[in-house]
């Protein structure tokens, strides 16, 4: 039988059906003490032999990481069920209401999803020894349940076989120009916290009639946000309208006709939080594989080959990327986008037609 689909709004009331209400779980009045990788915990860890993550990561670059950790500490396999962010959080709820705790380790693309999972009980108080020294205050969780490990933007990018350089969209309002009419692809909010994310920003800066202006260009509607930069390296459109800046860069990288572009109201700025599930399954691998997430080592090698930003301060941007330091970035705001999740798909829908 085909299960609904979940609002935010179902989320909350059957959360509540299970013992939990939104405010009700105990904050903790501090962080927990920070934790070393130390032998004890490796040889915890071996004995569990698996990690299980939930993550929203473009495939290729979470097999990436896991081989990494898997290199470093061959006796635990990582599992990794990727999917879009708003369906992983639609597919944990429907998990716990069901006593299904497969999931160890989380990350979301949508840090909107950490203040209801925090709120439910749902995350363990896990603090490493690097969030502790070295992550700035406002990118972890004050109670120890998440940190943020990367943080990735959602910019404009075209194809450049099909685009001059010279004709290229170098703002939002760019992209209302008759001649990008069915020329476009972007992702959906529905599918990807990305885009969820990215949605509000340009909602709060531009405002809905910015996207009826916008739904009328005959866009090209994908899911993910790591599908827009494909579909420009195939030459399937020219132009990206949004999507993860990240696969832009890779894809450029790799000789690709793509060539990102970040917009002069402000590039949309999407963090993602990682946190370790109370129930985990494999509880010592996941308090490994999260305090290894965020070391300085680890931190670099995820910014040096999957493009993304970390906000570890010992972190070097890879020679020859662009410094997120000179970008104009628009603000993101979780509560913000918590607020406002169901409006933004009810809408995007309507005007979108999707």
């Amino acid at each position: 039988m085909k299960r609904r689909k979940l609002s935010r709004r179902d989320v909350i009331k059957r959360s509540a059906a299970l013992g939990f209400t939104l405010f009700a779980a105990p904050l903790r009045a501090a962080a927990p003490e920070p934790v070393a990788i130390t032998r004890e915990l490796i040889e915890a860890a071996k004995k569990e032999a698996r990690v299980v993550l939930y993550s929203p990561m473009d495939l290729p670059v979470g097999e990436k990481l896991g081989r990494a950790f898997e290199t470093e500490y061959p006796d635990i396999q990582v599992q990794i069920e990727r999917a879009g962010s708003e369906r992983l959080f639609q597919r944990i709820e429907q998990e716990f209401a069901s006593g299904i705790h497969a999931a160890d380790v989380v990350n979301s693309a949508d840090a909107s999803h950490f203040i209801p999972w925090k709120n439910n009980g749902w995350l363990a108080p896990f603090v490493s020894e690097d969030v502790a020294k070295f992550f700035p205050q406002e990118y972890r969780d004050p109670d120890g349940m998440f940190a943020t490990t990367r943080i990735w933007l959602s910019s404009i990018a075209y194809n450049t076989r099909l685009v001059k350089p010279e004709d290229a969209p170098n703002s939002f309002s760019d992209l209302l120009d008759p001649k990008w009419a069915g020329k476009m692809v972007k992702g959906h909010p529905a599918y990807s916290g990305t885009i969820m994310t990215t949605t509000f920003q340009l909602v709060r800066e531009l405002g809905w009639d910015y996207l009826e202006k916008l739904s009328k260009q005959r866009v090209m509607q994908v899911q993910s946000s790591t599908d827009p930069p494909k579909k420009l390296a195939l030459g399937e459109r020219a132009v990206m309208a949004d999507g993860n800046e990240y696969n832009a860069v890779l894809l450029k990288e790799a000789g690709q006709p793509v060539e990102p572009v970040y917009p002069a109201e402000g590039t949309p700025t999407i963090s993602g939080p990682t946190g370790i599930f109370a129930s985990a399954p494999h509880p010592n691998a996941a308090r490994l594989f999260q305090a290894w997430l965020h070391t300085r080592q680890t931190q670099q090698f995820f910014t040096d080959f999957t493009a993304q930003y970390s906000v570890h301060p010992q972190v070097q941007a890879k020679p020859g990327r662009r410094s997120i330091a000179d970008i104009k970035l628009m603000k993101e705001d979780p509560a913000g986008v918590e607020k406002m999740a169901e409006e933004i798909k009810t809408r995007y829908a309507r005007l979108f037609r999707v």
